[in-house]
């Protein structure tokens, strides 16, 4: 914004910054941000806080590696990125979540990759949202920070958590239609004994000679004690308690 000012005979214009200009200024010390915001926002130019990651994937066989080296990249130490491996967006319960947000303190941010690391629900969303903001925190989805203030900003997060939850609902959705496609194939039997059939007959064979106790027959065919009640059930054999 351009301001007139008159100096005696001569008019003077000088520039001023835009009052509702946002300026996000990161620095790379000791793992903290700081974020600079003009107009009308109260903070200090020095203040330095936290950045607390966040990352989170569904599966044991997945990776955590690239979202870590994106909350790298935005400025989070390696020893403040806290973790949850195979752990749904739908559970709620994560331990890794709980401890980030139990690490944050008032100015501090909360910093997620994607939105739908952090909840794949918009109930859960706003409600994490909403207990960041009771603690003073900020939350940064990625390089963009949420004001919870601003109606445009708390539109777009509405609408990213309705995508995750929408997401979620159709990998759900799939999982299921390709499971009843495989049962109907029959290449969905569900859990198999962990026995043949053969050394399930040579196992109630053993039992029936009354030589063999339980436990002797656990440790002859490398299996739990439950497994052996199992099977003997399963065949009609006659166990004692």
């Amino acid at each position: 914004m351009t301001v007139r000012k008159r100096i005696g005979q001569r008019t003077v214009f000088r520039h001023r910054p835009n009052p509702m200009k946002l300026a996000l200024k990161v620095s790379h010390m000791n793992g903290t941000e700081l974020f600079a915001k003009e107009g009308p926002y109260s903070y200090s130019p020095t203040m330095k806080y936290t950045l607390i990651g966040y990352a989170r994937c569904s599966t044991d066989k997945q990776d955590l590696a690239a979202q870590r080296q994106a909350l790298l990249e935005l400025g989070v130490s390696e020893n403040r990125i806290y973790t949850d491996h195979g752990l749904t967006g739908t559970n709620r319960k994560r331990p890794g979540l709980d401890q980030a947000i139990a690490a944050v303190r008032e100015g501090d941010t909360l910093v997620v990759p994607k939105l739908d690391r952090l909840a794949r629900s918009v109930p859960d969303a706003r409600a994490i949202a909403e207990q960041l903001e009771t603690k003073g925190v900020k939350l940064a989805l990625g390089a963009s920070v949420y004001d919870p203030t601003d109606p445009m900003g708390k539109m777009f997060f509405n609408i990213l958590a309705t995508f995750a939850e929408f997401e979620s609902d159709l990998i759900r959705m799939r999982t299921r239609e390709g499971m009843a496609i495989a049962r109907a194939k029959g290449k969905l039997r569900g859990k198999q004994p962990k026995l043949s059939e053969k050394q399930q007959k040579e196992l109630g064979r053993m039992h029936a000679t009354g030589q063999y106790s339980i436990s002797d027959l656990a440790e002859l065919f490398a299996v739990s004690r439950p497994t052996i009640y199992r099977t003997l059930h399963r065949t009609g054999a006659k166990t004692s308690p």
